[in-house]
């Protein structure tokens, strides 16, 4: 990889993991480690088996966020997304993520994203195919690839995410759609960074390699950031 292509790529915080007892201290070491994109993950017990914040958090965040110039990005692991979509972004969001397993009318849920003013995202259990992206890739700004099954943090990296991650950037590519991120979420850490870096990814969404008990946040993002210069397939 190259120095170029590793400065191209962000880790995202995602703040499922961090200490919720300190969640604004957690959130303001990573951004001072230089991470410039906070994840979070929003879950109704319905779409996926468990239950997480609201846009309250979003809006609590929003002026930490805004000191360091940081997207606040919204994952939206729920049913009927498009109910959720205006309150969130009343709350700050920069960008959202829709599963396009909850979509019927995906491209219309993606243009009422951009209507209300945030960058637009699809995302993709580790089942579904790529083939459903097919006519919806020139109209969002990122895809979000889950490399574990969602609804809990700390699961182990599924290997043929690999695969995938490699096909998109592809048809990415020969479609002349390189604009469009690759968003990778699950497993993300120290062995699995490099690989799905050198796959294709452009963001890497870490939480648990990020927030834990063994390092400092700053030291695990460095960890983080020297997996994805050395990283070979």
């Amino acid at each position: 990889m190259s120095r170029g292509q590793e400065e191209k790529i962000q880790i995202a915080a995602s703040i499922l993991s961090a200490d919720f007892s300190r969640l604004g201290e957690q959130v303001t070491q990573a951004l001072e480690a230089g991470v410039r994109w906070i994840h979070v993950d929003i879950m109704d017990g319905h779409f996926v088996p468990n239950l997480s914040m609201g846009s309250q958090v979003v809006r609590s965040l929003r002026p930490i966020a805004d000191k360091f110039n940081a997207l606040l990005h919204v994952h939206l692991m729920v049913e009927e997304p498009e109910q959720y979509l205006a309150d969130f972004m009343r709350a700050g969001a920069d960008s959202v993520s829709v599963h396009i397993e909850t979509c019927p009318h995906l491209h219309r849920t993606i243009q009422e994203i951009r209507a209300l003013g945030a960058r637009s995202g699809v995302a993709l259990n580790p089942a579904t195919p790529l083939l459903a992206l097919q006519e919806i890739l020139s109209e969002v700004d990122f895809v979000l690839i889950m490399s574990v099954e969602p609804g809990f943090g700390g699961q182990e990296f599924i290997p043929s995410s690999l695969d995938k991650i490699l096909r998109l950037r592809r048809v990415l590519t020969e479609r002349g759609l390189d604009q469009v991120l690759i968003a990778v979420d699950g497993g993300i850490h120290s062995q699995t960074a490099g690989p799905v870096a050198e796959a294709g990814a452009t963001v890497l969404v870490a939480g648990s390699a990020i927030f834990n008990d063994h390092g400092s946040v700053a030291n695990n993002l460095r960890e983080l950031r020297a997996a994805i210069g050395k990283g070979k397939t």
